[in-house]
């Protein structure tokens, strides 16, 4: 079976005030299988995500290329949701009018398009707040907003940028779990990027580990951990200690070696 997304070769090179290049990514290279969940960690800087900007089609790459459903991705399209740190909802709409976005852009009649986003604000465990405002809204409420509106048109794959980073400890770890019982739910595609080690074990079914910049894929760390339930928490368990130490021993490297070009640099 062809994989969801492939990435070949990929590289991005920027330009630089006053002249010259540098070079963010470098020859990535990897394949998704449909339903995978795929965590990227690594050092700030190392273009985590610039390369969730090239899944999106929300730039273009200097070299290699993206393919999702084998067709090379030229831009941002809704076989695509992409949810970010910042959630980026309309403060003048409602919550559900902020879900029926990518709805309306797909041309959904509105009676269908209220009858969805209901749907979706019920998955992400938000019945009764379908007439509030942005600002009404906690911050985890608001990203579970912003979750609902990415997946409320059915894109194949699921983009996340930190989507938790903003939040509080305790709200992160609810959404962590909100979010795995929708990717069982779902199916989808996952690509989620995060600077967590334990966000990265806790989610991810792979974890790439990227190296400092230029990036690029250190390996990919599958994760076998106990099935998620209330009554045991996978992340006391000692399968998390192993991968959590093996993920750190591949990383700890690269956040040195990040830190001394941070140092050079200023």
């Amino acid at each position: 079976m062809a994989p969801k997304i492939e990435v070949q070769g990929l590289g991005k090179t920027f330009s630089v005030r006053g002249g010259g290049t540098f070079d963010a990514l470098r020859d990535i290279s990897f394949a998704l299988p449909e339903g995978d969940f795929l965590v990227v960690v690594g050092p700030s800087g190392c273009g985590k995500s610039t390369l969730l900007d090239l899944l999106g089609g929300l730039t273009r790459p200097t070299s290699g290329r993206v393919l999702l459903d084998g067709a090379e991705i030229t831009g941002p399209a809704l076989d695509r949701g992409i949810v970010f740190q910042q959630y980026a909802l309309l403060p003048w709409r409602t919550a559900q009018r902020n879900v029926e976005l990518g709805l309306e852009a797909s041309g959904v009649p509105r009676r269908a398009r209220a009858a969805t986003a209901r749907e979706y604000l019920q998955l992400v465990g938000l019945s009764g707040f379908e007439d509030r405002y942005p600002h009404e809204l906690s911050g985890g409420m608001r990203q579970r907003v912003a979750i609902a509106r990415s997946l409320a048109y059915d894109p194949g794959v699921l983009l996340m940028d930190e989507p938790f980073g903003a939040l509080d400890a305790q709200t992160r770890e609810s959404l962590q779990q909100e979010l795995l019982r929708i990717w069982e739910r779902t199916g989808k595609t996952v690509v989620f990027i995060t600077h967590d080690i334990d966000e990265a074990v806790y989610l991810g079914r792979r974890v790439a580990v990227m190296t400092a910049r230029p990036g690029r894929i250190k390996r990919v760390v599958d994760i076998d951990l106990p099935v998620h339930d209330e009554a045991a928490d996978p992340r006391s368990s000692p399968e998390f200690a192993r991968h959590r130490h093996e993920v750190w021993s591949l990383l700890r490297d690269e956040v040195a070696a990040s830190r001394k070009e941070a140092v050079s640099v200023g």
